[in-house]
């Protein structure tokens, strides 16, 4: 029964007070009027902004892709004949000239065999001349003149054939090029087994990528490269020559070569390249900054200021860059629209332009 009494009075005393500060508080609280003045002032607070004023300029589509140098030609150097080696011609890592004779291998057999058939063919010359004057005063037959000329003709044959032998022994340059290091000696036996040394051309250099296939029709012979190398602070341009025949299925991509003149001989080959493929012009191309550009579930958006208020606008972009992303669709040259804020922006709050460029 106590217990009871008590648990009356708390209600009591709460109640009491519930009457006395329940007006108070009603009284100091904001009414609805009050509430939706203050968001529609909210609406038309203005934001100052920074703002870009879109103008025509020409936008290449580039595609960054990395590539290594390649010598435009490379062959191992070997004799065709085997035989001792009795003489190098050439200096380590040096430029040689195309048909240059670069090493011999021993001969002499050969150039022996050449001699014998050189003093034969001087007696069977001699003969065929004294029989020719007899068949013309019917002294000899016909018969017999043949055979004489046959035997001129058949050593001229054989001296041909010791000759090409003798080109056998020698090692001369298919091209001009640079001659890599030697890796035989003089005295070494050589057959067409052994590499004697490399010979690579290096200008032009042939450069090597591959690109998606998304992009193979806007790739041509004379498409432009622009490409720089570690190292160097340059940029080096190339010219693609030809593309392959079949797109990669492991890659979806097609390989592409160009070439680079190299007329300096300052880029050798295997060294590492960045390579920006030039793929499309638009000399009548627009961009605005890429702080503008708001990427909103799925699409892309700007702001543009009309009559001193943003304008939402939904944008197709184009090629991008670290400052700047092109506009294909959605603005015109002229629009203006809004660089700062735009975390705060929304559709038709009022603008206070602080800068325009």
């Amino acid at each position: 029964m106590k217990k009871k009494t008590v648990i009356i009075l708390i209600l009591a005393v709460i109640a009491g007070l519930a009457y006395f500060i329940y007006p108070k508080l009603k009284k100091n609280s904001p009414d609805e009027k009050t509430v939706r003045q203050s968001v529609q002032n909210a609406s038309r607070r203005t934001l100052s902004v920074d703002t870009y004023v879109i103008k025509s300029h020409g936008v290449t589509d580039v595609y960054p892709v990395n590539s290594s140098f390649l010598p435009s030609e490379e062959v191992d150097l070997c004799f065709e004949a085997s035989g001792r080696i009795t003489e190098i011609m050439f200096e380590e890592g040096t430029l040689v000239k195309k048909d240059q004779l670069l090493a011999k291998v021993n001969d002499a057999k050969l150039q022996a065999q050449l001699k014998k058939l050189q003093a034969q063919l001087d007696l069977y010359n001699s003969k065929e001349f004294r029989q020719k004057s007899l068949l013309a005063h019917d002294a000899i037959s016909q018969e017999i003149y043949e055979e004489s000329n046959t035997l001129v003709a058949s050593t001229l044959a054989d001296i041909e054939l010791i000759k090409a032998q003798i080109r056998e022994t020698e090692l001369r340059a298919p091209f001009d090029g640079f001659v890599g290091l030697r890796q035989v000696s003089e005295g070494t036996y050589a057959n067409p087994n052994i590499v004697v040394a490399k010979l690579t051309k290096i200008s032009p250099l042939k450069m090597e990528l591959s690109i998606p296939e998304a992009y193979i029709g806007m790739v041509k012979v004379g498409t432009s490269l622009i490409f720089n190398v570690d190292g160097d602070t340059l940029q080096y341009n190339a010219k693609v020559y030809a593309t392959d025949s079949k797109i990669d299925i492991a890659t979806l991509s097609i390989t592409i070569r160009a070439y680079y003149p190299n007329l300096d001989h300052k880029i050798l080959p295997g060294r590492f390249a960045h390579v920006v493929l030039q793929l499309n012009y638009d000399k009548n191309g627009m961009s605005v900054p890429s702080e503008s550009v708001i990427p909103d579930l799925g699409e892309h958006v700007v702001y543009k200021v009309s009559n001193n208020k943003a304008q939402k606008v939904e944008i197709v972009p184009g090629v991008r860059t670290e400052s700047y992303v092109q506009i294909l669709k959605g603005l015109n040259v002229g629009d203006t629209v809004v660089t700062t804020g735009i975390l705060q922006l929304r559709d038709g709050i009022d603008l206070q332009i602080n800068s325009v460029r």
